[in-house]
This record gives C-alpha cells, sequence and structure tokens, in this order.
C-alpha cells in the first residue's frame, strides 16, 4: 500500500482524518444499505446518512490533506530545501502509479460525493424529511398535510418550487428554523402567513390555472342543529366561480379576483391580514378605484406602517393544505355520512361540548373526550345508553379521530388560531373587503349581498314542511329565528366553530 500513498500521508494528523473519513464512508454506506433493505420511512437515518455523515467525509479528507501539506512543508524546511511544489513526472513508473492510484480514489470519492449530494438534495426536499425531522413542532401541519386535498402534492413543490434561488432561501430559512427549534425559539402555534412564501403564480398556478376557471358549481351544505332532535339543515348554492379570459367570455364571478386581467392590492394592518382598510383595483383599460372603510378606522398614515400586497390565490385559499376543522363542521360531515349516527339525541351538542373542551395534550384528550361523552348519556339518557351503546362508542371513536387530526394542545394548535378565508362561515373570509363599508372613489360600495357569490338554489329545515327551491334563488332563511340580526353582521360573529 506505501508504494501507492505519498510519504507525506504516515503521520498521525493525516491517518486521524483518514480514520474519521473511512469510518463515515463505511457507517455512510452500511445505513444506505440499512434503509433501503428496510423499506426508508426513517427520518433521522436519513439526516445522520446524508447530512450528517458526508459532512464527517468532507472533514476527515480535508483533515487528512491538511496532515500531508504540514509533513511536505516541515520535511522541505527540515532539509533547507527551497520551497517549490511537488512535481508530477509521469516518466516516472512510481511518479505515476502514485498519480494513477490518486486519481482513481479523487474519481471515487467525486463519484461518491455527487451521489451523496443529490441524495441530500433529494431527501431534503421530501415530506418526509419536512413532516417528521422536528417532529413535536411540525406534527400538527404534517397531520393536516395527510389529510387534506394535496396529500398527494410535496412540500417543497408549494413551499420551494422550481429554480436554484428559491431552493437557496428555503435552505437559509431552514437553518434558521433548526435554530428555533435546537434552542426553543419557536412560537406555539406557528405563526402565519409564511411571510416569505412564493408568489402563487409560480406554484398554485403550475396545476390550477385560473384563464380556466369558468361557469358555476352546485354545493350542498349539510347541517345539524345543537337539539335534542340533531335537527337536520341544508341548503343547496350555485357558487359562481368564474374567472376565464377573453377567448372565453367575460371575466366574472369569484376568480374576477385573480390577475387575469384585473390587478388588485390592498393594505393589511394586522398580522394575519384580516384587517383590510384600503384596497385598490387596476382595470385592463387602465381605470383605477381606490377603497376605503367608512367606518373611521382609516387613515392616511396606515399606508406606510400595514402590509401592501398585490392579492393572489392565497389571499383567499390560505388554508390549501394545512387545514384544521372546526368541530362544528367536522361533526356535521360525520353526521351526514353517518359516521355518528344523527338518530343519537344531542349528539350533536354533546360532541361539541367534548372537542370544544380545554385539555393539556392530545393523549389526554382522547380519554377525557369518551369519558365525557359516556357520562353525558349515562345521567341524561340512561336508557339511550343502554339500547344505543354501539353507536355511541363508535361516535366516540369518531369524535376523537377528529380531535386527533385538527386540534393539537402541545403547539396550542386549532382552528381558531388559523382563520380560512374561504366563505365566511367561521371567520370573517369574504366580509373582509366585501362589508358594505368600503367606498370607492368612484362611489360604488363593495356589497355584502348574498347573491354576490353564490345563488341560494333550495334550503330546507327538517321542522318544515315545505322544500323552497326556485332556479332564480330564493331568499335565505336563517334556521333558527334571530330576526334581520344576519344581515347586519357577519356569520361568524356567532359562528365560532366550537360548542
Amino acid at each position: 500500500m506505501r508504494r501507492f500513498i505519498p510519504k507525506t500521508f504516515f503521520n498521525p494528523i493525516s491517518l486521524i482524518g483518514a480514520a474519521i473519513a473511512g469510518i463515515a464512508l463505511f457507517l455512510g454506506l452500511f445505513l444506505m444499505a440499512l434503509d433501503y433493505f428496510s423499506g426508508g420511512g426513517r427520518a433521522y437515518v436519513g439526516i445522520i446518512t446524508f447530512i450528517i455523515l458526508p459532512m464527517f467525509l468532507i472533514v476527515g479528507l480535508a483533515i487528512a490533506l491538511a496532515g500531508m501539506i504540514r509533513e511536505w512543508w516541515l520535511h522541505r524546511h527540515a532539509r533547507g530545501i527551497e520551497h517549490h511544489f511537488p512535481a508530477i513526472n509521469l516518466n516516472d513508473p512510481h511518479h505515476r502509479t502514485v498519480f494513477g492510484f490518486v486519481s482513481i480514489l479523487s474519481i471515487s470519492f467525486l463519484v461518491v460525493l455527487a451521489f451523496g449530494s443529490f441524495q441530500m438534495y433529494e431527501y431534503t426536499e421530501s415530506v418526509e424529511f419536512c413532516g417528521t425531522v422536528c417532529h413535536s413542532v411540525m406534527n400538527p401541519e404534517y397531520t393536516a398535510y395527510l389529510y387534506s386535498p394535496h396529500a398527494k402534492v410535496t412540500c417543497a413543490e408549494c413551499h420551494v418550487g422550481s429554480g436554484a434561488d428559491y431552493y437557496v432561501k428555503s435552505k437559509l430559512s431552514g437553518a434558521y428554523q433548526v435554530y428555533s427549534v435546537l434552542f426553543h425559539k419557536y412560537s406555539r402555534p406557528i405563526e402565519t402567513p409564511v411571510r416569505n412564501l412564493r408568489p402563487a403564480q409560480q406554484t398554485c398556478e403550475q396545476c390550477h390555472w385560473p384563464k380556466h376557471f369558468f361557469a358555476e358549481k352546485k354545493i350542498v351544505n349539510t347541517y345539524f342543529l345543537s337539539d335534542e332532535k340533531n335537527t337536520e339543515w341544508w341548503i343547496t348554492l350555485l357558487m359562481r366561480i368564474g374567472g376565464g379570459n377573453n377567448e372565453t367570455g367575460p371575466t366574472e364571478g369569484i376568480h374576477w379576483h385573480m390577475n387575469i386581467n384585473n390587478r388588485i392590492m390592498y393594505v393589511a394592518v394586522d398580522s394575519q391580514r384580516q384587517i383590510i382598510p384600503w384596497i385598490e383595483s387596476r382595470r385592463p383599460d387602465g381605470t383605477i378605484v381606490t377603497y376605503k372603510t367608512n367606518d373611521g378606522s382609516f387613515k392616511d398614515e396606515i399606508l406606510s406602517t400595514g402590509e401592501t400586497r398585490r392579492m393572489d390565490c392565497i389571499d383567499c385559499h390560505n388554508r390549501p393544505t394545512h387545514i384544521y376543522r372546526p368541530p362544528n363542521q367536522s361533526v356535521n360531515e360525520a353526521m351526514k355520512l353517518n359516521w355518528i349516527n344523527p338518530k343519537i339525541p344531542s349528539i350533536k351538542a354533546i360532541a361539541l361540548e367534548a372537542l370544544s373542551r380545554p385539555y393539556e395534550t392530545q393523549e389526554g384528550a382522547m380519554d377525557s373526550i369518551g369519558i365525557f361523552v359516556r357520562d353525558q348519556y349515562v345521567q341524561r339518557y340512561p336508557q339511550i345508553y343502554k339500547t344505543m351503546k354501539r353507536d355511541i362508542d363508535s361516535a366516540i371513536s369518531r369524535l376523537q379521530k377528529i380531535y386527533s387530526r385538527n386540534i393539537f394542545p402541545e403547539m396550542r394548535v386549532s382552528w381558531k388560531n388559523y382563520p380560512n378565508n374561504i366563505g365566511h362561515l367561521y371567520s370573517p373570509g369574504c366580509f373582509r373587503c366585501h362589508d358594505d363599508k368600503h367606498v370607492g372613489s368612484n362611489g360604488k360600495v363593495l356589497s355584502r349581498d348574498c347573491n354576490t357569490c353564490h345563488v341560494i338554489l333550495a334550503q330546507h329545515l327538517d321542522t318544515d314542511d315545505k322544500l323552497r327551491v326556485s332556479l332564480e334563488g330564493v331568499p335565505y332563511r336563517h334556521p333558527v329565528d334571530i330576526g334581520d340580526a344576519w344581515k347586519e353582521m357577519n356569520c361568524s360573529d356567532c359562528h365560532t366553530g366550537g360548542k
């Protein structure tokens, strides 16, 4: 072996460096083989294999090289030889052998380094890395992602996208996030919206192309009231999706807001972009209309202190993946699908109470939900508990699943912390702008009229003996008689999503 290795290599520093590199290489290959044959899925094995061990390999090789340079310098200095860089004479058989050996080693190292670098890049872009490495911190986001409409879309496709510039930005941001986790500097819950998120035109629109949004969409919403009978109430809406372009027709409907032919700017004065006192609309013909709130909340100085944004997909679809559903919504869906039997008396009210109670941990919540629901029926409906025990146990199991997917007390995460801007039932949403309070420079007021975005085709309450249906739309009727209060206040003022 000494025939192929320069004499300067045989010194304590180089040998230590070689030992570090050799151990790192052996462990890396071993863990790669282990991960491959075990089917993968181990986040921390991936971190060690593709990030930590390659760093030790490079450091070990650097130490070995530094030792060789030091040894060469000392050898030259001790013999009083004028300092020159080593000369390579390929006519010398020994030089030729050493050169060939070093070349093969270097090429092999570059191949391994290239492969390892690609594996590191690929791994750090994986869902496994994003969701499971910082488990306690990212568990809410990862769990919500798994049950979202975008569960087959990788995190990097939305949060990073293509191109080297945002890849570098994401890794720099990720480095700070690692620091935050290690030193417990992160907030509970994680703050949103994400400030350095890539523009939606470069991510969302790779799949969802606004120019091809058009026409209308029928939606049927089923609700159950929180009374003893769990009275069913449903409403059918024709959503005016709109969109389009000049070739498919006029740009109208909800997706009129998107930047097809219109440019909309706004100023938000709160961190979650829920309070918007100023809006600017620029039409294709160059017409500019500025809207300001007329309730006294607008002041000119906020234009310099508030956040100014150009409206894009994320301003309405702000929870496209990490969705924390309110208990009311989740229980309604479960009862609609008969996962929770709607014939169990007061199950809607009891379920909401169980899900909305404060718990310290998810594990504690699982036990407490079961105990609370069973106690309610044992005390209030003892006969019902005997005859419908199987249905009640099934309902408890479903409520536990709902809680585990949407509420994370350890990180203080729930639907309360993350308003969803689609719609307006549990958060202001559309009414952030369409509130009858934004007056334009042309005198036009942004209306909160229900028919602006949808038409009510049908509405029915179990207690009614009449089904109200009309293709032209029927007047909205609140399921509980509250007079005209619903016309004057936001839905979210009463509908909190919980009990």
